[in-house]
Protein backbone atom coordinates (compact mmCIF):
# COMPACT_ATOMS: atom_id res chain seq x y z
CA UNK A 1 0.00 0.00 0.00
CA UNK A 2 2.98 2.51 1.28
CA UNK A 3 5.73 2.76 -1.01
CA UNK A 4 8.48 4.50 1.71
CA UNK A 5 7.63 1.96 4.54
CA UNK A 6 10.08 -0.36 5.50
CA UNK A 7 9.00 -2.08 8.73
CA UNK A 8 8.23 -4.92 10.93
CA UNK A 9 6.65 -7.27 13.80
CA UNK A 10 6.76 -9.92 15.82
CA UNK A 11 4.48 -13.04 15.13
CA UNK A 12 3.91 -15.98 17.27
CA UNK A 13 5.91 -19.24 17.40
CA UNK A 14 5.20 -22.28 15.80
CA UNK A 15 3.58 -24.45 18.26
CA UNK A 16 1.14 -21.20 19.29
CA UNK A 17 0.37 -20.79 15.76
CA UNK A 18 -0.92 -24.60 14.92
CA UNK A 19 -3.03 -24.42 18.11
CA UNK A 20 -4.76 -20.90 17.42
CA UNK A 21 -5.30 -22.26 13.31
CA UNK A 22 -6.92 -25.72 15.05
CA UNK A 23 -9.20 -23.32 16.88
CA UNK A 24 -9.75 -20.86 13.99
CA UNK A 25 -10.62 -23.89 11.41
CA UNK A 26 -12.92 -25.62 14.12
CA UNK A 27 -15.17 -22.49 14.09
CA UNK A 28 -15.76 -22.07 10.81
CA UNK A 29 -19.49 -22.74 9.52
CA UNK A 30 -19.96 -26.06 7.28
CA UNK A 31 -18.51 -25.94 4.50
CA UNK A 32 -15.67 -23.09 5.47
CA UNK A 33 -17.12 -20.44 4.37
CA UNK A 34 -19.52 -17.96 5.59
CA UNK A 35 -22.95 -17.55 4.41
CA UNK A 36 -22.80 -15.28 1.41
CA UNK A 37 -24.70 -12.45 2.50
CA UNK A 38 -21.94 -11.85 5.51
CA UNK A 39 -20.60 -8.23 4.19
CA UNK A 40 -22.46 -7.87 1.27
CA UNK A 41 -20.86 -4.36 0.47
CA UNK A 42 -16.93 -5.85 1.04
CA UNK A 43 -18.53 -8.87 -1.28
CA UNK A 44 -19.47 -6.74 -4.44
CA UNK A 45 -16.33 -4.64 -4.02
CA UNK A 46 -13.72 -7.81 -4.25
CA UNK A 47 -13.25 -10.78 -6.64
CA UNK A 48 -13.08 -13.31 -4.39
CA UNK A 49 -13.69 -13.19 -0.69
CA UNK A 50 -13.90 -16.05 1.94
CA UNK A 51 -13.53 -17.21 4.99
CA UNK A 52 -15.07 -16.67 9.05
CA UNK A 53 -16.53 -13.51 8.50
CA UNK A 54 -16.98 -11.94 11.67
CA UNK A 55 -18.04 -8.49 12.32
CA UNK A 56 -14.50 -6.97 13.17
CA UNK A 57 -13.38 -8.69 9.39
CA UNK A 58 -16.37 -6.51 7.38
CA UNK A 59 -15.48 -3.23 9.49
CA UNK A 60 -11.85 -3.82 8.51
CA UNK A 61 -12.50 -4.46 5.15
CA UNK A 62 -14.77 -1.16 4.64
CA UNK A 63 -12.02 0.51 5.86
CA UNK A 64 -9.73 -0.82 3.75
CA UNK A 65 -11.86 -0.55 0.57
CA UNK A 66 -12.59 3.03 1.28
CA UNK A 67 -9.22 4.07 1.40
CA UNK A 68 -8.36 2.06 -1.76
CA UNK A 69 -10.90 3.89 -3.71
CA UNK A 70 -10.92 7.44 -2.31
CA UNK A 71 -9.18 9.98 -4.70
CA UNK A 72 -6.64 11.99 -3.40
CA UNK A 73 -6.89 15.26 -4.48
CA UNK A 74 -4.72 18.01 -3.81
CA UNK A 75 -1.43 15.67 -2.00
CA UNK A 76 -1.58 16.31 1.45
CA UNK A 77 1.69 18.13 3.37
CA UNK A 78 4.23 16.17 4.81
CA UNK A 79 2.78 15.05 8.30
CA UNK A 80 -0.43 16.45 7.57
CA UNK A 81 -2.50 14.00 9.63
CA UNK A 82 -6.30 16.27 8.75
CA UNK A 83 -5.36 15.69 5.05
CA UNK A 84 -9.05 13.22 3.96
CA UNK A 85 -7.11 10.45 2.83
CA UNK A 86 -4.74 10.41 5.61
CA UNK A 87 -7.84 10.27 7.94
CA UNK A 88 -9.25 7.35 5.75
CA UNK A 89 -5.68 5.38 5.67
CA UNK A 90 -5.18 6.18 9.76
CA UNK A 91 -9.09 4.88 10.28
CA UNK A 92 -7.51 1.24 9.28
CA UNK A 93 -5.03 1.14 12.43
CA UNK A 94 -5.83 1.37 15.35
CA UNK A 95 -4.29 4.08 17.92
CA UNK A 96 -0.79 1.97 18.75
CA UNK A 97 -1.39 -0.30 15.81
CA UNK A 98 2.23 -1.27 14.20
CA UNK A 99 2.20 -1.64 10.30
CA UNK A 100 5.47 -3.50 8.79
CA UNK A 101 7.05 -2.95 5.26
CA UNK A 102 9.98 -4.36 3.58
CA UNK A 103 13.02 -4.05 4.67
CA UNK A 104 12.95 -2.18 8.37
CA UNK A 105 11.38 -2.23 11.78
CA UNK A 106 7.50 -1.66 12.24
CA UNK A 107 6.64 1.85 12.91
CA UNK A 108 3.60 2.48 15.66
CA UNK A 109 1.14 4.74 16.50
CA UNK A 110 -0.91 7.00 14.41
CA UNK A 111 1.69 9.99 14.21
CA UNK A 112 4.28 7.94 12.65
CA UNK A 113 1.80 5.95 10.38
CA UNK A 114 0.51 8.81 9.26
CA UNK A 115 3.10 10.81 8.81
CA UNK A 116 4.79 7.91 6.47
CA UNK A 117 1.45 7.79 4.50
CA UNK A 118 1.63 11.25 3.79
CA UNK A 119 5.58 10.42 2.00
CA UNK A 120 3.90 8.32 -0.20
CA UNK A 121 0.74 10.24 -1.66
CA UNK A 122 3.09 12.95 -2.48
CA UNK A 123 5.26 10.83 -4.72
CA UNK A 124 1.37 9.20 -5.83
CA UNK A 125 -1.29 10.90 -5.22
CA UNK A 126 -3.37 8.75 -7.35
CA UNK A 127 -2.63 5.63 -6.03
CA UNK A 128 -5.54 3.28 -6.12
CA UNK A 129 -5.96 -0.47 -5.75
CA UNK A 130 -9.00 -2.77 -6.05
CA UNK A 131 -9.02 -5.90 -3.65
CA UNK A 132 -8.62 -9.82 -5.28
CA UNK A 133 -8.45 -12.68 -3.18
CA UNK A 134 -9.37 -12.00 0.29
CA UNK A 135 -9.47 -14.55 3.12
CA UNK A 136 -11.38 -13.51 6.93
CA UNK A 137 -10.50 -15.73 9.43
CA UNK A 138 -11.81 -14.02 12.10
CA UNK A 139 -9.46 -11.91 13.75
CA UNK A 140 -6.97 -12.20 10.92
CA UNK A 141 -7.35 -10.55 7.35
CA UNK A 142 -5.39 -11.77 4.33
CA UNK A 143 -6.58 -8.86 2.23
CA UNK A 144 -5.34 -9.42 -1.52
CA UNK A 145 -5.24 -6.28 -4.01
CA UNK A 146 -3.80 -4.97 -7.19
CA UNK A 147 -1.83 -2.15 -7.12
CA UNK A 148 -1.76 0.74 -9.45
CA UNK A 149 -0.37 4.27 -9.82
CA UNK A 150 1.91 6.64 -12.10
CA UNK A 151 5.14 7.00 -11.07
CA UNK A 152 7.51 9.31 -13.45
CA UNK A 153 4.69 9.48 -16.09
CA UNK A 154 4.66 5.42 -16.53
CA UNK A 155 2.05 3.17 -14.97
CA UNK A 156 2.91 0.75 -12.37
CA UNK A 157 0.73 -2.23 -10.92
CA UNK A 158 1.67 -4.85 -8.77
CA UNK A 159 0.44 -6.87 -6.09
CA UNK A 160 0.10 -6.83 -3.00
CA UNK A 161 -0.86 -8.62 0.28
CA UNK A 162 -2.24 -6.41 3.30
CA UNK A 163 -2.54 -9.21 6.40
CA UNK A 164 -3.84 -7.80 9.41
CA UNK A 165 -4.67 -8.91 13.07
CA UNK A 166 -7.81 -7.12 14.31
CA UNK A 167 -8.98 -5.86 17.41
CA UNK A 168 -13.00 -6.12 17.86
CA UNK A 169 -13.85 -2.64 15.86
CA UNK A 170 -12.17 -4.58 13.02
CA UNK A 171 -9.36 -1.79 13.12
CA UNK A 172 -5.41 -2.82 12.82
CA UNK A 173 -3.59 -3.82 15.66
CA UNK A 174 -0.92 -5.40 13.79
CA UNK A 175 -0.18 -5.07 10.16
CA UNK A 176 2.02 -6.45 7.19
CA UNK A 177 2.35 -5.64 3.45
CA UNK A 178 3.70 -8.04 1.08
CA UNK A 179 4.47 -6.41 -1.90
CA UNK A 180 7.91 -6.36 -4.62
CA UNK A 181 9.25 -2.82 -4.22
CA UNK A 182 11.71 -3.71 -7.21
CA UNK A 183 8.56 -2.97 -9.77
CA UNK A 184 8.69 0.19 -9.07
CA UNK A 185 11.68 1.41 -10.25
CA UNK A 186 11.96 -1.38 -13.24
CA UNK A 187 10.62 1.02 -15.61
CA UNK A 188 10.57 4.38 -13.83
CA UNK A 189 14.42 4.28 -13.25
CA UNK A 190 16.10 1.79 -15.91
CA UNK A 191 19.41 3.70 -15.72
CA UNK A 192 19.74 2.58 -11.96
CA UNK A 193 17.74 -0.14 -11.04
CA UNK A 194 20.05 -3.17 -10.74
CA UNK A 195 19.06 -6.90 -12.59
CA UNK A 196 16.09 -8.31 -11.39
CA UNK A 197 16.72 -11.58 -9.24
CA UNK A 198 14.83 -13.25 -11.32
CA UNK A 199 15.53 -12.66 -14.62
CA UNK A 200 15.99 -15.20 -17.44
CA UNK A 201 13.58 -17.79 -15.18
CA UNK A 202 11.13 -19.61 -17.30
CA UNK A 203 9.18 -22.61 -17.78
CA UNK A 204 11.91 -25.42 -19.49
CA UNK A 205 11.54 -29.34 -19.57
CA UNK A 206 8.22 -31.24 -20.44
CA UNK A 207 4.72 -29.89 -19.72
CA UNK A 208 3.07 -31.71 -16.50
CA UNK A 209 0.98 -34.03 -16.84
CA UNK A 210 -2.92 -33.30 -15.45
CA UNK A 211 -3.20 -34.13 -12.18
CA UNK A 212 -5.06 -33.87 -8.70
CA UNK A 213 -5.27 -30.41 -7.43
CA UNK A 214 -3.41 -30.52 -4.32
CA UNK A 215 -5.07 -30.87 -1.03
CA UNK A 216 -5.81 -27.87 1.04
CA UNK A 217 -3.33 -26.65 3.44
CA UNK A 218 -3.95 -27.96 7.40
CA UNK A 219 -2.80 -26.12 10.45
CA UNK A 220 -0.43 -29.44 10.96
CA UNK A 221 1.31 -29.10 8.18
CA UNK A 222 2.76 -25.92 9.38
CA UNK A 223 6.10 -27.22 11.00
CA UNK A 224 7.28 -29.14 7.95
CA UNK A 225 6.15 -26.01 6.10
CA UNK A 226 8.21 -24.30 7.81
CA UNK A 227 11.47 -26.24 8.09
CA UNK A 228 11.39 -26.81 4.21
CA UNK A 229 11.63 -22.66 3.72
CA UNK A 230 14.43 -22.86 6.55
CA UNK A 231 16.26 -25.51 5.60
CA UNK A 232 16.19 -24.28 1.76
CA UNK A 233 14.63 -27.79 0.78
CA UNK A 234 13.61 -27.59 -2.51
CA UNK A 235 12.25 -30.72 -3.38
CA UNK A 236 9.62 -30.43 0.28
CA UNK A 237 8.66 -27.13 -1.11
CA UNK A 238 7.90 -28.79 -4.65
CA UNK A 239 6.24 -32.19 -3.52
CA UNK A 240 3.48 -30.52 -1.48
CA UNK A 241 2.46 -28.32 -4.52
CA UNK A 242 2.41 -30.84 -6.60
CA UNK A 243 1.00 -29.82 -10.69
CA UNK A 244 0.21 -26.53 -8.74
CA UNK A 245 1.39 -23.15 -11.03
CA UNK A 246 3.61 -20.86 -9.55
CA UNK A 247 3.63 -17.19 -9.53
CA UNK A 248 5.67 -14.84 -7.94
CA UNK A 249 7.75 -11.46 -8.19
CA UNK A 250 9.76 -11.74 -10.95
CA UNK A 251 7.58 -13.73 -13.41
CA UNK A 252 5.67 -12.33 -16.46
CA UNK A 253 3.49 -15.34 -16.59
CA UNK A 254 3.06 -18.65 -13.61
CA UNK A 255 5.51 -21.46 -13.72
CA UNK A 256 3.93 -24.68 -14.86
CA UNK A 257 6.55 -27.07 -15.18
CA UNK A 258 9.02 -28.47 -12.70
CA UNK A 259 12.34 -27.35 -13.97
CA UNK A 260 10.62 -23.70 -14.12
CA UNK A 261 9.54 -23.90 -10.95
CA UNK A 262 12.57 -25.22 -9.40
CA UNK A 263 14.66 -22.94 -11.43
CA UNK A 264 13.08 -19.98 -9.34
CA UNK A 265 13.14 -21.64 -5.92
CA UNK A 266 17.10 -22.44 -6.56
CA UNK A 267 17.76 -18.37 -7.71
CA UNK A 268 16.21 -17.72 -4.72
CA UNK A 269 17.98 -19.66 -2.13
CA UNK A 270 21.10 -18.97 -3.95
CA UNK A 271 20.65 -15.16 -2.87
CA UNK A 272 18.67 -15.57 0.04
CA UNK A 273 19.54 -16.97 3.52
CA UNK A 274 16.23 -17.08 5.38
CA UNK A 275 15.52 -17.53 9.00
CA UNK A 276 11.68 -17.52 9.10
CA UNK A 277 9.15 -17.67 12.07
CA UNK A 278 5.40 -18.94 10.99
CA UNK A 279 3.42 -16.11 11.22
CA UNK A 280 -0.67 -16.06 10.60
CA UNK A 281 -2.75 -18.36 8.35
CA UNK A 282 -6.26 -17.79 7.15
CA UNK A 283 -8.10 -20.29 5.91
CA UNK A 284 -11.33 -19.83 3.14
CA UNK A 285 -13.45 -22.23 1.80
CA UNK A 286 -11.36 -23.09 -1.24
CA UNK A 287 -8.00 -20.63 -0.60
CA UNK A 288 -5.57 -20.93 2.45
CA UNK A 289 -2.66 -17.77 2.87
CA UNK A 290 0.88 -18.38 5.39
CA UNK A 291 2.79 -16.22 6.33
CA UNK A 292 6.32 -16.24 7.14
CA UNK A 293 8.58 -13.62 8.73
CA UNK A 294 12.15 -13.50 9.79
CA UNK A 295 15.16 -11.74 8.24
CA UNK A 296 17.02 -12.39 4.98
CA UNK A 297 20.72 -12.33 4.35
CA UNK A 298 22.96 -12.18 1.06
CA UNK A 299 24.87 -10.34 -0.45
CA UNK A 300 23.06 -6.65 -0.29
CA UNK A 301 23.20 -6.98 3.67
CA UNK A 302 22.71 -9.55 6.98
CA UNK A 303 19.57 -9.54 9.27
CA UNK A 304 16.91 -7.74 7.61
CA UNK A 305 13.36 -7.91 7.89
CA UNK A 306 11.94 -10.19 5.87
CA UNK A 307 8.88 -12.67 5.42
CA UNK A 308 6.93 -14.01 2.57
CA UNK A 309 3.18 -14.98 2.51
CA UNK A 310 2.16 -18.22 0.41
CA UNK A 311 -1.32 -18.38 -1.41
CA UNK A 312 -2.72 -21.69 -1.94
CA UNK A 313 -5.34 -21.24 -4.33
CA UNK A 314 -8.78 -22.89 -5.75
CA UNK A 315 -7.81 -23.75 -9.05
CA UNK A 316 -4.38 -25.39 -8.34
CA UNK A 317 -2.59 -22.04 -8.02
CA UNK A 318 0.85 -21.32 -6.05
CA UNK A 319 1.44 -17.52 -5.17
CA UNK A 320 4.60 -15.75 -3.68
CA UNK A 321 3.95 -12.06 -2.42
CA UNK A 322 8.05 -10.98 -1.46
CA UNK A 323 10.25 -7.89 -1.93
CA UNK A 324 13.12 -8.94 -4.13
CA UNK A 325 14.90 -5.01 -3.42
CA UNK A 326 17.17 -5.96 -0.21
CA UNK A 327 17.96 -9.09 -2.50
CA UNK A 328 19.16 -7.29 -5.69
CA UNK A 329 20.31 -3.53 -3.34
CA UNK A 330 21.87 -2.82 -0.26
CA UNK A 331 20.70 0.29 1.72
CA UNK A 332 22.52 2.71 0.32
CA UNK A 333 21.15 1.74 -3.34
CA UNK A 334 17.84 1.71 -2.20
CA UNK A 335 18.36 4.88 -0.69
CA UNK A 336 19.41 6.04 -3.88
CA UNK A 337 17.01 4.62 -5.89
CA UNK A 338 14.08 6.21 -4.07
CA UNK A 339 15.62 9.94 -4.48
CA UNK A 340 15.75 9.67 -7.83
CA UNK A 341 11.91 7.96 -7.93
CA UNK A 342 11.19 11.50 -5.95
CA UNK A 343 12.85 13.80 -8.20
CA UNK A 344 10.48 15.42 -10.88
Amino acid sequence: MMFVGRRGVVGAAVAAVVAGVTTSVAALPAGGEAARGDCPEARTKVERLEGRITPNACAFMRRQIAFGELPTGAPPAVGDLSHPRVKAYLDIFDEDATLWEAGSPPQRGHSVIGTSITGSLRLVPDLRYRGTDVVADGGVMMFGQWNEATLKGHKVAYPQIARNVLGDDGKSLQARRYYDRYALFRDTVPEMVPKGLFDGIADSGPAPSRGRTPEPVRAAEIPDRLAAWNGEDVDALLARTGNARLSGPGLGAPLATEAGKRAYLQRFFGTADVRFKAGQVAFGGTTTYVEWHGTVSGPKGKDIPFGIVERFGSGGEWELYFDTLPLVADQVEIGALFQKLAQP
